[in-house]
């Protein structure tokens, strides 16, 4: 298990869309997550120990920052054959016991993170209400981050990178 930092934002880009399923079935778009002030779109999975140890804080912040008008969505973007832990079957059970209150969704051809530039677990993007990435941080300023974003309309100027387990890629 390597430890990654991500790399810095170099400027604000549109988020790409998505389209993937929860462990249920249930089909998400990008569109679906979105929030009318901002969203965060967080690359993480059950058995990363950084995730683990953060995972009650995540569902929390999230909570606090969805009255703001900002929506959330978790993707576990690990090569769940080779991981079985990370499987939609346990991603369920994880989700639930943190009370995660937003869809944690299954990037099982692991598109999406490439498309994102995600390299590790876990990986925050900040989107501002037009959908453009506008921040890349670390759960430690989520929060505040996606506050400011969401009263003032622009990504605070600090940008601390996420550190964390290597996504697990498929061969």
């Amino acid at each position: 298990m390597a430890l990654l930092h991500t790399p810095p934002l170099a400027a604000p880009v549109q988020a790409p869309d998505f389209s993937l399923s929860d462990p249920v079935g249930r089909v998400w778009t990008l569109a679906d997550c979105r929030g009318a002030q901002g969203t965060i779109v967080m690359f993480i999975c059950n058995h990363c120990p950084y995730v683990q140890r953060v995972a009650d804080s995540l569902a929390a912040d999230c909570a606090a920052l969805a009255p703001l008008g900002v929506g959330t969505v978790a993707i576990m973007p690990n090569d769940f054959a080779a991981y079985p832990e990370d499987a939609p079957d346990k991603m369920a059970a994880f989700a639930e016991q943190h009370g995660f209150a937003f869809p944690y969704l299954v990037d099982a051809g692991q598109e999406v993170a490439r498309a994102y530039g995600a390299v590790c677990t876990p990986d925050f993007f900040g989107l501002d209400a037009g959908g453009r990435i506008v921040w890349r941080g670390n759960a430690a300023e989520l929060r505040s981050a996606m506050e400011h974003l969401a009263t003032t309309g622009t990504a605070p100027e600090q940008q601390t990178p996420s550190m964390g387990c290597s996504i697990k890629w498929k061969a």
